[in-house]
């Protein structure tokens, strides 16, 4: 899986939008034994709080590996980063996926990446019997910023599925 593979070795990883978790344990089986995993999701969505399944599931999903630690942070995006100042290895973008959300996200957490860092882009590509189409949010972003402005400092380094992957250049 792609996000293992780009997850390897790293210590420092944000997920925004974790849903019920499977990004976030491909992450934590695949990162730094020591490494921390920062996982942002209100978990909003659910009728009754008492019984979110979509939080229970991501959750025990998560605690199946015990690889590196993880540190839960129950806020949307742009209420958790109003704290935030630790540097990011690698951040996965897949919150809110308005092209407003997704430039939020990207514009308030881009500049923590350290040189070499990743960011992930989910939902950001057309591909063939895919769910995306050119006016999506992250596809619009990712589109205008990495393809047709294409803003220095950051490289797209592999595309697969709904995926979109991009470098900090050191």
């Amino acid at each position: 899986m792609a996000l293992g593979r780009w997850a390897t070795g790293h210590s420092r990883i944000v997920e925004i939008g974790v849903a019920e978790g499977v990004s976030a344990l491909a992450f934590r089986q695949a990162m730094s034994t020591d490494g921390t995993l920062f996982l942002i999701d209100p978990f909003h969505l659910s009728r009754v709080p008492t019984l979110n399944f979509t939080k229970w599931t991501a959750h025990r999903a998560v605690v199946s590996c015990d690889r590196g630690r993880v540190v839960w942070i129950e806020q949307f995006s742009g209420d958790a980063i109003r704290t935030w100042n630790n540097p990011i290895d690698l951040l996965l973008i897949d919150g809110d996926h308005t092209e407003e959300g997704v430039c939020r996200d990207w514009s308030e957490w881009s500049r923590f990446i350290v040189p070499g860092g990743i960011v992930i882009f989910h939902d950001a590509r057309v591909f063939e019997g895919g769910w995306t189409n050119p006016n999506y949010g992250p596809v619009r972003l990712v589109n205008d910023l990495f393809r047709q402005q294409m803003i220095p400092g950051w490289k797209i380094v592999e595309e697969v599925h709904s995926l979109v992957v991009l470098e900090r250049l050191k």
